[in-house]
């Protein structure tokens, strides 16, 4: 693949042509989407970050202690206007290796405090850093792998027209038990009608079921796989060959399993 195709990927599309894509699709976003909701997301997270910083600090040494080193687990991710960035997370995985010191397969390296960890969601903590630095938002489409660009259709593109959530429309119906193409469905839906009053009813809800533990650790859209085992191509030109990245999922790279 050439690397003017990878550049298009990783710099992303440019304004006119989004502004153009939201006009095709009939997106009209109002003053609290353009201005205010940037502004609450710093606000909000950099308050937030303050007020359970002791709580990080202790999840960083119990993972430091009972899983290893790096505490943090990072993926690259497609945010806005298709740019890619690291997503940041806890690690949930050990690093266990075998006697020739190769990793052992992750149902040996899956701890019971890695379960914890994703079952309460308090893996996805560290991911308010990626809202402070302007790589996420609080609430939005749930950003995906660069790998997937290929396969979204045109409209189904707009979720990359605003940055994306920790939380979000899909997650708050359904989260991993909807397939593809009900998921966004709701991402479009989303970036069509964002308001002020929809962004705290799914904060409100995503709190609700966390709490519950509703649709917590269970395998995403399991029933169909990737999105790019389920659908042909769609943007052949997004097409990217990455190799053996290592920062790319395993089931990417042709490895069973995934952090």
């Amino acid at each position: 693949m050439s690397n003017q195709t990878f550049n298009k990927v990783n710099e992303g599309g440019s304004l006119q042509n989004w502004i153009q894509l939201e006009q095709t699709y009939g997106v009209n976003k109002g003053i609290y989407a353009r201005y205010v909701k940037r502004l609450l997301d710093f606000v909000l997270t950099l308050g937030g970050l303050i007020l359970i910083s002791p709580l990080l600090i202790v999840l960083c040494l119990l993972v430091r202690i009972k899983l290893g080193s790096p505490i943090f687990f990072k993926q690259k991710r497609t945010g806005l206007n298709e740019k890619t960035f690291e997503m940041i997370k806890f690690r949930t995985m050990s690093d266990a290796r075998d006697a020739n010191g190769d990793l052992l397969p992750d149902t040996e390296r899956f701890t019971s405090f890695g379960n914890f960890l994703r079952n309460t969601s308090l893996d996805e903590l560290p991911e308010l850093f990626n809202v402070l630095k302007g790589d996420m938002s609080l609430i939005g489409p749930r950003p995906l792998y660069p790998f997937y660009l290929p396969y979204y259709t045109e409209k189904e593109s707009l979720r990359h027209s605003v940055r994306g959530g920790i939380t979000g429309l899909a997650q708050v119906n359904g989260r991993a038990l909807l397939h593809w193409n009900e998921r966004f469905a709701m991402d479009v839906d989303y970036v069509q009608n964002i308001t002020f009053l929809g962004d705290v009813k799914i904060l409100f809800n995503t709190f609700y079921k966390v709490f519950k533990k509703d649709d917590i650790g269970v395998p995403s859209v399991t029933e169909e796989g990737g999105l790019h085992i389920v659908r042909d191509v769609q943007r052949p030109e997004y097409l990217v060959d990455y190799g053996t990245d290592k920062n790319m999922p395993k089931f990417i790279q042709g490895v069973a399993g995934n952090e």
